[in-house]
């Protein structure tokens, strides 16, 4: 059995992103992927349990975690559905998504199928709210694995990640503070953690988190940075000016490193100094995969 520093447990997605108006550039995305990859790319020995479809996308996808070293041992295909897809279009006020994941593999994984060896030797298991959204099923699949992470005194991170085009927001909220209560680190975007709780200060957000459960907040606040809510202290880790392209994935680049420093020893505020520099330089590219930095752009940077 192998013992990895992270697992990810949820869906990925091929990604077409709208380049120049016209173009469609073929990628790779789904929240928990880019974490593990991302992960991967800054020194962690990742992992990741899903579903794929029999067909060329999911072939494409394991091939994407060969070449990124992310252990693809605990993904299973499903002849009967198919590996699911997202479309970014770009746009004055932002940037948009387009989903086409109904009834995808993914969204058929199940509590019974999980890798609860690899969970058990693994210290950090990431989960997030998409992936306890996208079924019924999927969601049982996510909180038994951090219930499993958890029992077992293993790490259990969780992002969010509110998606309302998923589920309506008086249902995402109350599965997504059942998950913060089996967490120990939280991963909250700024927008996504208002609506959730529906406060506005960042530092109010960070409190009613920690209340929910987890020990280590760590609040992304976009080019502001992030607040670290950690023993007692809130701190404020300033952003890094960069000229940003596509923020496609940059929550998920900040969740990957944020996990792998924390795996190599870091205390959270280090970790989340390193994560806000490593997110600053992932939105300097178009789509979730290609920008994410490695261990020596981060030393060039």
């Amino acid at each position: 059995m192998r013992d990895f520093d992270i697992i990810c447990i949820g869906e990925p997605l091929i990604e077409f992103n709208q380049i120049n108006g016209t173009e469609w550039h073929q990628g790779f995305g789904g929240d928990v992927s880019n974490v593990a990859i991302a992960a991967a790319r800054l020194g962690a020995r990742s992992a990741i349990a899903t579903r794929l479809g029999d067909d060329g996308f999911g072939q494409e996808l394991r091939n994407l975690w060969t070449r990124e070293g992310v252990d693809a041992s605990y993904v299973a295909t499903d002849a009967s559905a198919p590996t699911g897809l997202y479309f970014v279009r770009h746009e004055s006020n932002g940037h948009r998504f387009e989903y086409r994941r109904a009834g995808s593999a993914a969204s058929r994984m199940t509590a019974d199928t999980l890798p609860v060896e690899a969970i058990l030797s693994t210290q950090f298991t990431h989960v997030s709210g998409i992936t306890l959204a996208i079924s019924a099923s999927a969601r049982g699949a996510g909180l038994e694995a951090m219930r499993i992470a958890g029992a077992a005194g293993r790490q259990v991170s969780f992002d969010p990640n509110l998606r309302l085009a998923l589920w309506p927001l008086e249902e995402a909220r109350y599965e997504i503070t059942q998950a913060l209560g089996l967490a120990d680190i939280a991963l909250p975007g700024l927008d996504d953690a208002r609506q959730i709780t529906g406060l506005d200060a960042p530092e109010d957000i960070v409190r009613a988190f920690h209340e929910m459960g987890p020990d280590v907040v760590a609040l992304t606040l976009g080019e502001e940075g992030a607040l670290l809510g950690h023993a007692g202290t809130i701190t404020h880790i300033p952003g890094v000016p960069v000229p940003a392209v596509d923020a496609t994935g940059a929550g998920d680049c900040f969740d990957g490193a944020f996990l792998a420093r924390l795996s190599k020893g870091d205390a959270p505020e280090a970790a989340c100094r390193y994560a806000v520099a490593a997110s600053a330089l992932s939105v300097q590219g178009y789509g979730a995969v290609g920008p994410l930095p490695t261990v020596a752009d981060m030393s060039a940077g």
